[in-house]
């Protein structure tokens, strides 16, 4: 089951496309989060939805927020995806442990070895503040995660 609206965000420390330890907890205190799992890099639905959210960074940083992706694919998958598509914030990679991050949020599908469409908005003190989980074929609108970050 998915982490709820309430619930402390676990914390995670991943690897990002440049291989960069970046750490959840890092942010707290000083930006909400935006993070999203998807379920693998050069996926039609999730090159169109991370080139989505490229296209409108304003849109996050302008609301003091921090975007992290996560998908289960290795951090040299994730360098190329990003340079490929031109994307400028972190990719970060679930791949070893496989899918710990991804369990950790209830989001990891054991029959498909990744993760789902999971989103959570977490705020600066790292409460989950909203939260969508939607099937692998199914796209999410980041107009819903602005408004949820408008709430903040």
């Amino acid at each position: 089951m998915a982490i709820q609206v309430g619930d402390k965000a676990p914390d995670f420390e991943l690897k990002d496309n440049h291989g960069a330890t970046v750490k959840l907890s890092d942010f707290r205190g000083s930006k909400n989060v935006v993070l999203l799992f998807y379920p693998f890099a050069f996926t039609g639905v999730c090159t169109g939805e991370l080139c989505a959210l490229r296209d409108n960074l304003p849109r996050f940083s302008d609301r003091d927020t921090q975007l992290l992706a996560v998908s289960n694919d290795s951090i040299h998958t994730l360098r190329v995806f990003a340079e490929q598509e031109g994307l400028d914030y972190p990719l970060l990679s679930d791949f070893w442990p496989h899918g710990e991050a991804s369990r950790a949020y209830g989001v990891f599908a054991e029959d498909k070895g990744c993760a789902v469409r999971g989103t959570f908005v977490i705020d600066k003190e790292g409460v989950v503040r909203w939260t969508v989980v939607n099937a692998l074929p199914d796209a999410r609108d980041l107009n819903d995660y602005v408004k949820a970050l408008d709430t903040l």
